[in-house]
């Protein structure tokens, strides 16, 4: 199983960030080792000072395929879920500014959370995403402002990996990402369905 995650796919959240708005989707991956197992905390690593939360809507793959054509993306994703893409800011921002790969930076162990499955068949529609943080909400985005809708993204992917049984694809973050501290409470929902509660540490 591999997690394949999607940057900068909302143009708010790019230039958040002081990115240049990309033509294609930018593609990078975390480990298996990312996912951080139900029902335990996120514990804030000892090497940052900044990490972020970054709320998704996340698919996962259910059969293979490869050089999949968009018409047909939807029907290879069998549940769906929100996730949290956490991101340690400052050793990103010290990698890139060296020319540097950054997965340290956001493949750490327990950098990817994950919601409850809502499982398929997902039909194809647009999705509410939000996550709050201490019970303020600090990003909401719907899926319809996707600079790459899911079904190009799943066809880019697939153009440079081999879609497999159980593969996740975390599809970008809305404006609003920022750090965590110990003692937050995050709440992540999908179409006003809370999905996701972490308590950090």
């Amino acid at each position: 199983m591999k997690i394949l995650c999607i940057g900068r796919n909302y143009r708010d959240h790019a230039t958040e960030l002081g990115n240049a708005v990309p033509e294609e989707p930018v593609v990078f991956c975390k480990p298996d080792s990312a996912i951080l197992q139900p029902r335990l905390p996120f514990v804030i690593p000892s090497w940052t000072a900044d990490i972020h939360h970054e709320v998704e809507w996340v698919v996962r793959i259910g059969r293979v395929g490869k050089f999949i054509e968009p018409e047909f993306a939807w029907s290879y994703v069998d549940a769906m879920t929100v996730g949290l893409d956490f991101t340690a800011r400052d050793l990103q921002s010290k990698l890139k500014s060296k020319g540097l790969p950054w997965e340290k930076a956001k493949g750490f162990d327990g950098s990817a959370v994950l919601g409850e499955w809502i499982k398929g068949p997902i039909e194809p529609g647009f999705h509410d995403i939000s996550l709050l943080k201490n019970g303020t909400e600090v990003q909401a985005g719907n899926t319809r402002d996707f600079l790459f809708p899911l079904e190009d993204l799943i066809a880019h992917v697939s153009q440079y990996f081999t879609l497999k049984t159980g593969d996740l694809l975390f599809t970008g973050t809305p404006a609003g990402v920022g750090p965590v501290s110990h003692g937050d409470e995050l709440e992540a929902k999908l179409d006003g369905k809370s999905l996701l509660r972490l308590r950090i540490r």
